[in-house]
């Protein structure tokens, strides 16, 4: 049987954890997530995981490719348009006092 080489990767705010597997031909995302051991190694759930392959969405049943890095996702630390929005008022008030 033919084997294909990912990686999967769950990247924290200082470091990325990355590994290198080898799987079955016609492995999916949610496979090589359970082969890699991350889910115990950072306390994910398996139901709660949002997955990527070079920052593309994918599904946990998408059938993988070699080469493809398979990235768990974070949640985000803040709402983007909140963030932007902030960061607008911050301006504002700077740009007002001159």
């Amino acid at each position: 049987m033919s084997r294909l080489r990912v990686e999967v990767v769950y990247a924290l705010a200082d470091v990325q954890d990355i590994i290198v597997l080898e799987l079955a031909e016609g492995a999916v995302a949610r496979q090589a997530i359970e082969a890699s051991g991350q889910l115990a190694r950072h306390g994910l759930s398996a139901a709660r995981l949002k997955l990527a392959i070079f920052g593309k969405r994918i599904a946990p049943e998408h059938r993988l490719r070699e080469g493809d890095r398979v990235e768990i996702l974070r949640p985000l630390a803040a709402d983007p348009n909140e963030a932007r929005r902030a960061r607008a008022r911050g301006k504002r008030r700077i740009s007002s006092r001159t």
